[in-house]
């Protein structure tokens, strides 16, 4: 069947090194991914299958699948359904189909359009004891009758490793399997899969450790005592000690294991007890823009839109005005500490500080996206946008009237009285709209049937001009990747996986718009002061140099797309591989990945980031610099290009600090 390949990266910028490790003969394996998260979205490892589904699509063809659970609401709104096209694959359906337990195939319906096979979990549920039991003989780890999840995860796997067990019984010796697990939610299926000798090569991925998500929700000191935990004890007291085994079993089990970020990496080798073979960072699908003023324009429009918004959030308050006002937000799972609201807060409240004492007159609106239950819209949120609409409206038909007297007065070659123009119905008009309510409130989701603020997430960031994550726990972190992506300035951390990715390929993050807060070797007091000095600087930026920011921030978007991170992927195959079969697959197990050693250059022209444009004297948002030196965008980009840097070691500890446990030197 024809293959085909797209990881040429001559189609990027030209900056991005070259892809030089041996292809696999995927005309001959079968790969298949693991997921509770297919076509279920749950959290973030769904972004992660289903951006990257497109460019494995493109490498393996119809010999790529993926695995999950079979939801039928999902598979009715997300799947089409079809028949599969290796023969093998629908004998080995048909195995578990004739014994009782429902079986689905078909194609996802996102980009890449993947083939997807997904198991009836209430179809199987009659077996659970008896997998139950299975799953003790095989590695002594039980699962209470009360942890739906764990019950769910158990019988998922367990229709997995049937599933391959018949697939491999058919197919012989040709083709070879891969097989990638993601999360412990996926781990039985591959720990029964070894356990049974299943002839084909693993790999497991963890996007976040259990327990590491857990200590640092309870507001654990968790980075500076890594080697100090007591493991079984700490799992034990949170009732979550199943499925740690499962999850530390499927990591020791599979025959590579990998993790989405360094951070992550060294947290992985003291929770779970391995090291990671690989890291496999999370990418996005990114597409480029013809034109650099594209984006821009959408920055602009979306921004009116926020504007709008706002209008009515602080109506009766709106003593500030919309031109020299900077629009920041977070966004993500509402973890107060995990995700950094708690640092947020206080500096923001450093920063008014600050700005009243500059006596500075940008004004900066602050939007905190984190879904919560709620029961129904706030009656006076929606009253604020009504009245807003009703302002516009009411703007917009005394403009006409007004138009219309204008227009006869010229007709007869009269200049209108203007003290006579309008009548004491149009002021009567107006006053009653000035005086219909007051409003402050603050959304809490996005979306564009919204009738509070009708945008969808990627609008909404696109209008923004800053992100702040400031995350004391975030494995990877898309919001300040898709941030990257749109050209919006962010702020992460380097004990996020994201801000060390950045910190490792570019040589001043801070010029490209990523302002990394130093969490992991600063208390918590330099770390806010740090935030606060970050967001006032950007205050003090000039609107021109913030265009330019904005140009260099879009431009690292080539780093965070698949077609660049997807190697990481074929590295980890290609090494489960040659362990699983290593008579027909050889690679040498002390090889460097050949994709480390690039970083991003330090930017020419006009310095934008906060440390260089600071003035002696606070200046409007919208003054321009006349003395700024001319800026040409695709010159910079080309110096860019030819000025990479010589390879760099990852991982590297800052001068003067001390390195952490398990943290190792490459």
């Amino acid at each position: 069947m024809p293959l085909s390949r797209s990881l040429s990266m001559t189609s990027l910028t030209g900056v991005l090194p070259p892809w030089e490790e041996d292809e696999l003969p995927v005309e001959d394996l079968l790969l298949f991914e693991v997921s509770w998260e297919v076509t279920n979205k749950v959290g973030g490892i769904y972004t992660v299958i289903q951006t990257k589904a497109k460019i494995t699509v493109d490498e393996w063809g119809d010999n790529y699948y993926m695995m999950g659970p079979y939801f039928e609401h999902n598979f009715k709104t997300q799947v089409e359904s079809c028949e599969p096209p290796n023969p093998a694959i629908r004998k080995a359906m048909d195995a578990l189909i004739h014994n009782g337990c429902q079986v689905h195939f078909g194609r996802w319906l996102i980009e890449g359009s993947p083939y997807v096979i997904l198991f009836d979990i209430g179809s199987a549920a009659w077996n659970l004891d008896r997998w139950k039991g299975d799953l003790w003989d095989t590695c002594n780890i039980g699962l209470p009758y009360h942890d739906r999840e764990a019950n769910d995860s158990l019988i998922l796997g367990s229709l997995i490793a049937w599933f391959f067990k018949e697939l491999t019984d058919h197919l012989g010796d040709k083709p070879n399997v891969i097989s990638h697990f993601h999360e412990w939610q996926a781990g039985p299926g591959l720990i029964l899969s070894r356990s049974r000798k299943i002839p084909m090569a693993t790999v497991f991925t963890t996007h976040a450790t259990l327990l590491g998500r857990y200590l640092c929700a309870g507001n654990t000191d968790f980075y500076n005592n890594l080697d100090k935990f007591n493991i079984d004890k700490e799992a034990g007291e949170r009732q979550i000690y199943h499925r740690y085994c499962l999850e530390r079993a499927a990591v020791h089990c599979a025959h590579v294991f990998t993790t989405v970020s360094q951070i992550t990496a060294v947290e992985a080798n003291h929770m779970l007890h391995r090291k990671p073979d690989v890291v496999t960072p999370n990418g996005l699908n990114v597409k480029k823009f013809s034109a650099m003023h594209e984006f821009q324009n959408l920055h602009s429009t979306n921004k009116s839109q926020i504007q709008e918004f706002i209008r009515g959030h602080f109506y009766g308050h709106l003593d500030f005005n919309l031109d020299k006002t900077l629009i920041f937000f977070i966004a993500g799972r509402y973890e107060f500490s995990n995700k950094g609201a708690d640092i947020f807060l206080e500096s923001l409240s450093r920063l008014n500080y600050l700005l009243r004492v500059h006596r500075n007159d940008v004004t900066v609106v602050v939007f905190f996206i984190m879904p919560a239950k709620t029961n129904n819209f706030n009656v006076e949120s929606l009253k604020g946008q009504a009245v807003r609409k009703q302002l516009w409206d009411t703007a917009h038909a005394v403009k006409e009237k007004f138009g219309r007297k204008l227009y006869d007065a010229l007709l007869k070659g009269q200049i209108p009285d203007l003290n006579n123009i309008l009548d004491r119905d149009d002021f009567t008009i107006m006053k009653r709209a000035i005086y219909a309510t007051q409003v402050v409130f603050h959304p809490e989701f996005l979306s564009s049937t919204s009738p509070l603020l009708p945008m969808d997430y990627e609008d909404f960031v696109r209008g923004c001009n800053l992100g702040v994550f400031p995350s004391y726990y975030e494995p990877w972190g898309y919001t300040p990747g898709e941030c990257t992506v749109m050209g919006i300035p962010s702020v992460t951390t380097n004990l996020s996986g994201f801000g060390c990715f950045m910190e490792e390929h570019v040589s001043d993050p801070a010029a490209y718009g990523i302002y990394i807060v130093d969490r992991r070797f600063r208390s918590a007091e330099e770390s806010c002061n740090q935030l606060t000095q970050f967001m006032f600087s950007f205050c003090q930026q000039s609107r021109r140099q913030r265009i330019i920011q904005r140009n260099r921030t879009e431009r690292l978007s080539d780093l965070l797309d698949w077609r660049y991170l997807g190697r990481f992927y074929i590295h980890a195959r290609h090494l489960a591989l040659s362990r699983a079969f290593p008579d027909k697959f050889k690679m040498d197990p002390m090889a460097p990945l050949k994709t480390e050693g690039f970083r991003y250059p330090r930017p020419y022209s006009v310095p934008p980031s906060p440390s260089a444009s600071i003035h002696s004297t606070p200046h409007h948002s919208d003054v321009e610099d006349e003395d700024d030196e001319p800026y040409d965008e695709d010159e910079e980009a080309e110096r860019d290009r030819m000025n990479i840097k010589s390879p760099f070691v990852l991982n590297a500890v800052p001068e003067g600090k001390k390195q952490q446990p398990g943290e190792s030197r490459n």
